[in-house]
């Protein structure tokens, strides 16, 4: 990330003053994804556990309340529509299950005023329809598209719906994953592989189990603070960067805790947004930087 607080100048007394004002210069946008782009499914840490070969990987720290419940209702015969419309719109997800929903037979009434234009019944008149109420989860992001969609295929003039908060873990976003290996692994064969794949030839880590290593949990970056969170998921090794002294003692023999480098450990992420453009945008010309810009260096 290039801006970590705010800047007040620009003198280009600082290298980031100085970044910033070569960006200006040459009409280039800085676009920061980062602490986005570690909290996704499909982000840092699902690269990092494809260059490692860990398998069927979830994300280790659900996000929580960020989840809700559309309650709607509309006639039978329109429910298949507007369902299909939340579908689309990205509401129905729980877990690896899509186009979720719990829908109930009732009856509604209403009498519409004057000056309406009502679907069904008529101005003034008290009308009882038969409807489907209609549940679908959402996250908070979807807020305003998925209110659009249900609007835009809804056959009533005014649509009636409720929106809960719920309590329940976005499984989809938060912070690490963990997975399995598809062979067990000696630790120190493990150990050589990392080394190896992330490019390094210096891995901190705790004392070894004498185990051998199948689940696998990684966060990219600084990650010493899902520690807790690796151990509560039977994680053989956690992988992470900016491990200070006193964490390693936490592994208690539970686990391995490996500090293979904040930079290391986030290296393909340029890759990961690579593979995304050129996925979105397949005319567009794509380079992807081959300059090193990790901080640490090791002698």
């Amino acid at each position: 990330m290039l801006i970590f607080s705010g800047l007040k100048r620009l003198t280009g007394r600082s290298e980031t003053e100085r970044i910033v004002i070569k960006a200006i210069k040459h009409d280039i946008a800085v676009y920061a994804i980062h602490t986005n782009l570690d909290n996704v499914h499909r982000g840092v840490n699902a690269m990092l556990c494809e260059k490692l070969g860990i398998k069927e990987a979830v994300i280790l720290q659900p996000l929580s309340e960020k989840l809700n419940k559309l309650v709607t209702f509309c006639p039978h015969e329109h429910a298949e529509k507007v369902r299909g419309a939340l579908f689309s719109a990205g509401a129905g997800y729980i877990g690896n299950y899509d186009n979720c929903s719990f829908n109930s037979d009732g009856y509604g009434t209403f009498r519409a005023g004057e000056g309406t234009d009502p679907f069904v019944g008529e101005e003034g008149k008290l009308h009882t329809e038969n409807e489907t109420r209609i549940e679908v989860i959402f996250p908070d992001h979807l807020h305003s598209d998925l209110l659009k969609a249900l609007k835009g295929s809804h056959p009533y003039e005014e649509v009636a719906f409720d929106i809960y908060p719920l309590k329940n873990k976005y499984l989809q976003a938060g912070a690490g994953m963990i997975g399995s290996l598809e062979k067990l692994m000696a630790e120190q064969d493990f150990m050589a592989m990392l080394k190896k794949t992330l490019g390094t030839g210096v891995i901190r880590h705790s004392a070894f189990c004498d185990r051998k290593v199948s689940k696998v949990a990684v966060c990219g970056g600084s990650g010493s603070f899902l520690i807790g969170n690796a151990i509560a998921s039977g994680a053989d090794i956690f992988i992470t960067g900016d491990v200070k002294y006193h964490q390693f003692f936490e592994a208690e023999g539970k686990m391995i805790i490996a500090d293979a480098g904040h930079f290391e450990t986030e290296q393909f992420t340029k890759e990961l947004i690579y593979n995304i453009l050129n996925e979105k945008f397949p005319t567009f010309a794509l380079r992807i930087s081959q300059v090193n810009t990790n901080a640490v260096h090791y002698l």
